[in-house]
């Protein structure tokens, strides 16, 4: 059965809460949100917390702080599979009811010593079906003391079949897969069930997730149809790859997406590097998100790995930083630097990210320019040696006081200053402009150097030029 089975779009982002949301998930979970935006239709966030041992609330709480820095609003949710467990046994009950599920008596034990004969005679390791009910056959006496996981009853012959919107057509024989375990001995669902009965019962009518999951593909496929429920259109996303050429993963290599927010990334830099990683839409590089719920209908999504390019992503993120109004970056700063102790008015901080934002690929480069005039910076012994010579110390000192001496603290007004001690001890503009910006900046190259001391404090501007 088709999407058309359902009234509208319906889609979801389901991420388990035992880590944090990685870059793999959030690509999903931004395909999912443009996809039903673009159809008119509604997104879903899931919380599929039945791994009781490994999920946290910590992993919770950052998963819906990256969804809301990502700005990816969700019409339903958080839904916590946790809090479904009494519609996971209603399920379950009329699965057993009908003979589409069954108990299994056997003991962890015996499953691995049974998988390890299998391997022993070179066959598939899988279940053997010994407590699957079937005409005419006698099932083992109830072990006592053991108690039974539920398993259902996959087909045994035929083929699980589905048109891919990202890989195509895609074909399984129901032979390579068995009878899968759908609730645990302790009563509660795994992941293949659980999925099944919450697409079935939110109405999702699109699935877009990793690749990984092709495999559980079929078993979910035969649960639906096992339930009467309509199917969803599935749509397998091909991996990312890290620097390394190895896929990125919640155990290997993948930075979480709270951590590129607290490193100085905009949101929208991430959405629009994040959405051309296995989409496209011609030769455009930079777009908006409105941009890209227009253009994303499913199509033109890629069947190849993706790659991480960090570099990549640093250039995406300094067209957005300077697009970017400049008050915004400047609340930002406010933010960073009160954690370091420093307390600096947004107001103060405006003419310096309108400086110096050009140069910055990360909201953290720009706090770095915009720290050196409330902390002296260190001087390196290189920049010491090469521009604090004595031969220009006379010039900087006449600098200093000319500066002290000033009544219009303006850019112009500084320039005309450099101008006159230039004259006075016949240096060219470098000669003094380097050694003033090592020792205001700690570094030799800043932008035009009058708008750059125009942003000190005069009193802290002249006390570094002084200490010369």
């Amino acid at each position: 059965m088709s999407a058309s089975a359902f009234n509208k779009v319906r889609t979801r982002i389901a991420p388990s809460p035992t880590g944090f949301l990685h870059l793999g998930t959030a690509r999903t979970a931004l395909y999912s949100w443009a996809f039903a935006r673009h159809h008119g239709g509604e997104f879903v966030l899931r919380i599929e917390d039945t791994d009781v041992a490994r999920s946290t609330q910590d992993s919770v709480d950052q998963i819906l702080a990256a969804m809301h820095w990502l700005g990816l609003d969700y019409d339903d949710g958080p839904i916590y599979q946790l809090q479904r467990l009494d519609r996971y046994r209603e399920v379950v009950d009329g699965m057993l009811a009908a003979g589409t599920a069954y108990r299994c008596y056997t003991t962890p034990d015996e499953l691995n010593a049974m998988k390890a004969a299998q391997e022993a005679r070179g066959e598939k390791r899988r279940y053997d079906g010994t407590w699957r009910p079937e005409p005419g056959k006698v099932l083992p006496p109830v072990p006592t003391g053991v108690t039974p996981v539920i398993r259902f009853k996959n087909p045994l012959d035929g083929d699980v079949q589905w048109d891919d919107l990202v890989k195509g057509s895609i074909n399984i024989s129901n032979r390579e897969i068995d009878d899968l375990i759908i609730v645990r001995a302790d009563g509660i669902p795994t992941y293949n069930f659980a999925v099944v009965v919450d697409d079935w019962d939110m109405q999702i009518s699109h699935v877009f997730r990793g690749d990984e999951h092709v495999n559980n593909t079929p078993w979910q496929i035969n649960i639906f149809r096992a339930l009467g429920a309509p199917l969803p259109q599935f749509g397998h996303l091909p991996i990312i790859l890290g620097d390394d050429g190895l896929k990125l993963s919640k155990r290997r290599g993948a930075v979480s997406v709270t951590a590129y927010a607290d490193n100085g990334y905009l949101p929208e830099a991430m959405l629009n590097y994040l959405s051309r990683l296995g989409w496209s839409h011609g030769d455009d590089e930079l777009f908006t998100a409105e941009q890209m719920v227009a253009w994303f209908d499913g199509s033109h999504l890629s069947k190849s790995p993706a790659q991480w390019d960090p570099a990549k992503l640093d250039w995406v993120n300094a067209q957005y930083i300077k697009q970017a109004d400049d008050g915004r970056l400047a609340a930002w700063l406010v933010e960073r630097l009160g954690q370091e102790g420093l307390d600096v008015s947004t107001e103060r901080l405006v003419p310096m990210v309108r400086l110096y934002k050009d140069r910055c690929a990360t909201q953290l480069q720009l706090a770095e320019w915009v720290r050196l005039h409330f902390v002296r910076p260190e001087i390196s012994d290189a920049d010491r040696a090469q521009h604090l010579t004595d031969a220009v110390r006379p010039a900087v000192q006449a600098l200093a006081q000319r500066l002290d001496a000033l009544q219009d603290w303006d850019a112009p007004s500084i320039s005309a200053v450099f101008k006159a001690c230039l004259a006075e001890f016949g240096l060219k503009m470098p000669q003094l402009a380097i050694p003033v910006r090592v020792l205001a900046c700690g570094r030799s190259q800043t932008p035009s150097v009058d708008a750059v001391l125009a942003l000190f404090d005069k009193k802290v501007l002249v006390e570094r030029l002084q200490a010369y």
